[in-house]
């Protein structure tokens, strides 16, 4: 039987200025079967919205092939359909309006539009809200809409792009159930789903098949098979099993992600922006019982209710600075880690102050340079252009605002915003 997608080798680049690219997907592989749901999973930067997009053939790749079902997407094509996380409606239109309208573009008969649209929102859960307007219904019906004008072209594949992400616990809990109740009964007009997300327990309770996708570039790490019945039980073993496997597989391709960085001895370090209040949350929340100083991943996400593109640049942060050690899925403090927990403000500030010149090159250079300039003070655009030697702008833009940030925490140096200028308050 012919798959319905394959994606070979997909490279994906987007221009920089000075005529360079950025590597965005590199290496990307897979395959999606007729009756599966497959998930992407990865943080935000992975690619993971790019893929979708060069999968519903919005985009074209700079190298590799993708096909549906045997043929080359060379455009957009007709038997894929996607959701989107920001809804995208159109305002002045009514739900009924808003889910015709994929069909007028296929040029159908007036009355088979609206029967089959009448039919989509019937089956979402809308029906008797066909003459509202976008602003009358709450998120969670809005997406429902987006759902049903997804749907009622009867795609053989549905795009997912985080559609949960933006409605509250309890919205997309119900939507998501409503929605693997419908593909379990075959009351979808859908051959195969593709959903993006970050979170790790969406992923287990929908998914058949979990690929985890890993960033700059965006590439498939490797996959895990789901195999569970559906409706899942989030508080079973198994299930929670599965949760702590993710876990360990993304922290453990983090962390030689982080050795690797911790290795260097350059400014090229690229950080991810993290407040040191962030940071001292959970150094607090580990330190505190029942964790007394070491939690497992899972179990420190649930109970702060933080997804992975939450924790993971903090638990980073903290591994950075050597705070806290990431290991197979678990998160456990150093000793200066539980010195911090234990310290007044003033000594939080000195322990971290000390971590910024031993451990992150960027700020102790920064320090460095104003020490030796007799104004003590030096623009932003010095070290930013050196950042963008090795990194794109806004990477570099997002590693500077981090320093900046840490160092004011930790009074290493000051920085002025409206004069975009860096200098010591009290140089030595």
């Amino acid at each position: 039987m012919t798959n319905l997608l394959d994606v070979q080798n997909a490279r994906r680049t987007f221009p920089r200025s000075g005529g360079e690219e950025l590597l965005v997907l590199d290496d990307v592989n897979l395959t999606m079967k007729q009756g599966e749901i497959v998930g992407l999973l990865g943080r935000s930067g992975s690619g993971k919205s790019t893929l979708l997009r060069l999968i519903a053939g919005l985009a074209r790749p700079q190298g590799g092939s993708l096909s549906y079902m045997g043929a080359p997407i060379e455009g957009p094509v007709q038997g894929v359909a996607m959701v989107f996380q920001g809804f995208a409606l159109f305002p002045w239109m009514t739900v009924l309006e808003n889910v015709q309208l994929g069909l007028e573009a296929l040029g159908l008969p007036q009355a088979e539009i609206r029967a089959r649209a009448l039919a989509a929102i019937d089956l979402i859960g809308l029906d008797g809200y066909e003459s509202a307007y976008p602003r009358e219904l709450s998120g969670g019906m809005r997406q429902r809409v987006g759902f049903a004008r997804a749907v009622v072209v009867h795609p053989s594949i549905l795009l997912m792009d985080e559609p949960f992400s933006a409605l509250d616990v309890l919205t997309a809990e119900n939507l998501r159930t409503d929605l693997i109740e419908l593909w379990g009964n075959g009351k979808l007009p859908i051959k195969g789903i593709l959903l993006v997300t970050h979170n790790i327990e969406e992923a287990v309770l929908m998914c058949d098949r979990v690929l985890l996708m890993t960033s700059n570039p965006g590439r498939i790490s490797s996959e895990i098979k789901i195999d569970l019945p559906q409706p899942r039980d989030r508080t079973s073993a198994p299930f929670e099993d599965y949760v702590d496997q993710i876990y360990v597989e993304m922290t453990a391709r983090r962390v030689e992600r982080m050795r690797a960085i911790t290795g260097t001895t350059g400014i090229e370090m690229p950080l991810t922006h993290v407040s040191p209040n962030q940071v001292a949350g959970l150094i607090e929340a580990l330190a505190a019982m029942p964790y007394d100083g070491k939690a497992d991943l899972p179990d420190i996400a649930y109970e702060q209710e933080l997804e992975v593109d939450e924790l993971f640049p903090v638990a980073e942060a903290m591994q950075l600075l050597r705070l806290a050690e990431v290991e197979g899925g678990d998160i456990k403090l150093t000793h200066m880690g539980k010195r911090f927990a234990d310290a007044d403000l003033n000594e939080r500030k000195e322990i971290f102050s000390r971590a910024l010149m031993s451990h992150v090159p960027l700020a102790a250079h920064i320090r460095k340079v104003l020490d030796e300039r007799k104004s003590h003070s030096a623009p932003k655009t010095r070290f930013l252009d050196e950042l963008e030697d090795h990194m794109a702008e806004d990477a570099a833009e997002d590693t500077l605002k981090t320093v900046v940030s840490w160092a004011r925490f930790g009074e290493l140096f000051s920085y002025d915003d409206d004069a975009a200028a860096f200098s010591l308050e009290n140089p030595t």
